[in-house]
């Protein structure tokens, strides 16, 4: 059985990004586990604000087209992001929201058939971006995508990484290894 492929993102474009720094360690989990894991950061695919007025009349953004794809050659995708105001960024639901799009004769929900995803999320209060990820999985559930069950929310994330970018506490290698272990555990039977 050949490895799940696994695409590794974030819901933040910020440079020093703790769920960046999340997913960055998400992916080396999984990769220790054999997966093939792609880790890409979506502020080099920046997109429009959605609006299908300027969809009509301009058409597909290039960048919507190139995670499209790179989304449907991905079995499963791990995302971390934080929350802004107990919600989703900007960023994440936009980019699914152009994702999510039929461009000319493609088969609809392309980027999204057929996925399994798990969810992360850290910050700096205790909750650690917790109420942020009630919203990331009705979306991606909404889009057909299956979320496993177990998710990761890293609360005091100040001083959750050492110099490595590697998590520093074992509570939180656990969560986030029960993450990784689901996915990958879901995407070579879903």
């Amino acid at each position: 059985m050949n490895p799940p492929k696994i695409l590794a993102l974030s819901g933040s474009a910020r440079r020093q990004s703790i769920n960046q720094a999340l997913v960055r360690f998400a992916a080396g989990r999984a990769r220790d586990k054999g997966a093939d894991v792609t880790l890409v950061s979506l502020g080099d695919y920046p997109l429009p604000l959605f609006n299908q007025d300027d969809e009509a009349t301009s058409g597909e953004p290039e960048n919507a087209a190139r995670l499209k794809t790179l989304f449907a050659r991905h079995d499963a995708l791990l995302i971390a992001s934080p929350e802004y105001n107990g919600l989703i960024t900007p960023l994440f639901k936009n980019t699914f929201d152009w994702l999510s799009r039929k461009s000319g004769d493609e088969t609809t929900m392309i980027a999204f058939e057929g996925k399994t995803a798990g969810l992360f999320a850290a910050s700096f209060g205790k909750l650690g971006g917790l109420r942020g990820l009630v919203h990331a999985r009705a979306l991606l559930t909404n889009l057909g995508i299956l979320t496993v069950p177990p998710q990761a929310a890293i609360g005091g994330a100040r001083d959750a990484f050492d110099a490595d970018g590697n998590l520093a506490h074992e509570n939180d290698r656990a969560l986030v290894d029960r993450v990784v272990d689901a996915v990958l555990a879901t995407a070579h039977v879903a």
